[in-house]
């Protein structure tokens, strides 16, 4: 099973602007068109409960979007199983359920605990970065501060527009 990690950030890593959530407001419409793409051939989507909060998701039947929560109760209006389901599991036991499951990708879409998370775990086998040629100075970043060291390995890189947005894929290194 592969666990890709994606993210759009800026130059100076920051994934918010100033700490407003929505990356559309700030995105390029070529980074949002890719984004959109990944999310809607994923069978298989997770995030934190931070990032469904902001914009809750449409259950869809066309796949499982997996929302990581201490409080999984709170949700339950939300909660459509097999389509949106609310878990205070960690990761490894999510990553072994869904592997066990015949699960053979995973998009994790953040936020920077969850991220952190899986990376630290050693769950993480890509992580496809938009760069986006801005400077916020401030804004959240797509790690939270924890002990990480994660080596990449770059796999393919592309330019998208003609302001330099840049999707870069990466292999992590285990």
């Amino acid at each position: 099973m592969k666990i890709r990690l994606i993210f759009v950030t800026t130059l100076d890593g920051k994934v918010t602007k100033w700490g407003d959530p929505h990356v559309f407001h700030w995105s390029s419409k070529e980074d949002q068109r890719y984004f959109m793409h990944e999310w809607n051939s994923a069978k298989v989507i997770i995030m934190g409960s931070s990032t469904f909060a902001f914009d809750p998701v449409k259950p869809s039947p066309e796949r499982l979007l997996i929302v990581m929560t201490s409080t999984p109760e709170k949700y339950k209006q939300y909660l459509v199983p097999g389509q949106v389901e609310f878990t205070k599991e960690s990761p490894v036991e999510i990553a072994d359920r869904l592997k066990a499951a015949g699960h053979p990708e995973i998009l994790l879409v953040g936020g920077a605990h969850i991220a952190s998370a899986y990376l630290a775990e050693g769950l993480v086998d890509e992580f496809w970065l938009t760069f986006e040629p801005r400077i916020f100075g401030t804004g959240g970043n797509f790690v939270s501060e924890k002990p990480l060291d994660v080596k990449l390995k770059l796999t393919s890189i592309e330019k998208v527009n003609e302001q330099g947005t840049l999707i870069a894929k990466y292999a992590i290194e285990k």
